[in-house]
């Protein structure tokens, strides 16, 4: 591919917009830097709108705009699950956070793991907690440079050399620069811009590219048969209904766990604020349903099989769906707005990904264990510091190893991070539960779910559970939290029948 110079001047530009916005983040809502809930969580002042950019920017990334419409392009309808589950997620926002965003508030909390810690006063089940969290994010940070080097490749620049790496590099670079000044301001500020790009690009794509194609009925008619709906299930088995339901669930328990979901949740002003957008968020649910029609598109425009994106396929395989689309059927300079659109949703969620990681190291781990007595500003000279560090990680992380290893991992997290859901949701609420329990059931969830991939090979998360004669293909994230939280209550109720029900926030009340 020859390097489609009017969209790389427009991309560079808007690059270099961001970059200045992001310094200048600093300056927004000013307050103490070298304070940690200032630098991490922009001093929990974000109103409504604000939290709403943060979160769709945090939670809607690169690779969420390039894997989903590639599933959709690739194995077909059941790439739509992206759309339940985020749907599922917003009442699950409104009727359990809004307490946590009350009792970290109170309690001065940053991280989920500080959540647990003041609970239960158990700073082994804190540090599972963090541990889970940094482990899950790692490799989610990585997957967001598989994004960003796509449309690096799609703009005409090899990225299978050091002079093509050169652009990622230069990206994390200036991440790294703007967020160590900025803190978590500069994501905030820079998802607005994010946003507004994604939103232009999907709503011109859904009503150009069917222009160009011939109408929508043209492109369900090009889609194959068993690309439009879910495989039927044998006999006996529930099938991909099973699985798809399951997924949805699964990932809609788990997502608002990660360290970087939470740290949006925390940096509200208000548990109002998260209601509201509990209501409102779903909007992102409508886009991201518009965006899994690319890959749809993509199929009835056959850009698979047009020669000059040979290569693109070849290098990144169905992610190169959208690009290629984009391509065939835009102007140069509307790619260069869409392309920079994409990089732009890897950087922010990559950023809050890398603040949050900073947060739960600091302070469940480094504070925790190595340095208690650390004022509030070496607290926060550590955060930046690992924040630092944890970019470094996810490059060398891309660069060194296979990208089957970032996705297995990404895969194996959505299992782990799971494993937390008791602890931090259901601790806050069923008095009766245990902190030793819950570490427990912790560990025997975690190790379950990790075995049930690993008879997987790792190369996927549907484990058939077998009942009655009946096979039940479902999330082995679900499955394991079910014995998690069997453990974890039968346990409790052993502790408080032998008289070790104690907890942290009991005896403080």
């Amino acid at each position: 591919m020859t390097i489609n110079w009017t969209a790389l001047v427009i991309f560079v530009l808007l690059f270099v917009f961001i970059t200045v916005l992001g310094f200048l983040a600093a300056h927004w809502r000013r307050g103490d830097l070298d304070l940690l809930h200032e630098w991490g969580l922009g001093g929990r002042r974000f109103g409504t709108v604000v939290t709403w950019f943060l979160l769709g920017g945090d939670l809607y990334t690169a690779y969420t705009f390039i894997a989903v419409p590639a599933l959709m392009f690739g194995a077909g309808a059941v790439g739509f699950f992206a759309v339940p589950y985020t749907i599922v997620i917003y009442p699950l926002l409104y009727l359990l956070f809004p307490m946590i965003w009350k009792v970290a508030h109170e309690r001065g909390c940053v991280t989920a793991a500080d959540i647990v810690q003041s609970e239960f006063g158990n700073r082994w089940l804190a540090l599972a907690i963090a541990v889970t969290g940094l482990v899950a994010t790692m490799p989610y940070i990585a997957l967001q440079l598989v994004g960003m080097q796509v449309v690096i490749g799609a703009l005409g620049i090899a990225t299978d050399s050091v002079v093509g790496d050169l652009p990622l590099i230069i990206a994390f670079v200036i991440l790294a620069a703007f967020t160590y000044t900025s803190g978590l301001r500069a994501p905030a500020m820079i998802a607005v811009v994010k946003d507004v790009l994604i939103y232009f690009t999907v709503l011109a794509a859904i009503i150009v590219v069917p222009l160009h194609i011939g109408g929508i009925d043209k492109i369900f008619a090009a889609v194959p048969a068993a690309k439009l709906t879910l495989a039927v299930p044998p006999a006996g088995s529930l099938g991909a209904y099973s699985n798809y339901a399951t997924l949805a669930l699964g990932l809609a328990l788990a997502l608002f766990l990660y360290p970087h979901a939470m740290t949006g949740i925390l940096s509200s002003s208000s548990a109002r604020v998260i209601r509201r957008n509990a209501a409102i968020l779903p909007a992102y649910s409508l886009m991201l349903g518009l965006l899994a029609l690319l890959g749809f598109m993509a199929i009835a425009l056959n850009v698979q099989q047009m020669p000059e994106y040979a290569d693109g396929f070849k290098r990144y395989g169905n992610n190169f769906s959208v690009p290629a689309l984009f391509l065939a059927t835009f102007p140069s300079w509307f790619v260069g707005i869409a392309f920079a659109a994409i990089a732009i949703g890897a950087l922010v969620p990559a950023a809050i990904m890398s603040i949050a990681a900073a947060n739960t190291w600091t302070r469940n781990v480094h504070r925790a264990f190595f340095k208690p007595n650390a004022t509030d500003a070496e607290e926060a000279r550590m955060a930046k510091l690992v924040s630092l560090i944890v970019k470094a990680g996810a490059l060398v992380f891309i660069f060194a190893l296979p990208l089957e290893y970032a996705i297995q991992l990404q895969l194996l997290g959505g299992i782990w991070m799971i494993q937390i859901f008791p602890a931090v949701v259901l601790g806050l609420r069923w008095h009766f539960l245990n902190g030793w329990a819950l570490l427990i059931g912790w560990a025997v969830g975690t190790a379950t779910g990790t075995w049930m991939a690993s008879l997987l090979a790792f190369k996927g998360s549907a484990y058939a559970l077998t009942l009655f004669g009946l096979a039940i293909p479902g999330y082995a994230a679900l499955y394991s939290l079910i014995v998690n939280l069997a453990v974890a209550i039968v346990l409790s109720l052993l502790f408080s029948a032998a008289g070790a029900g104690h907890r942290a926030a009991a005896a403080a009340r």
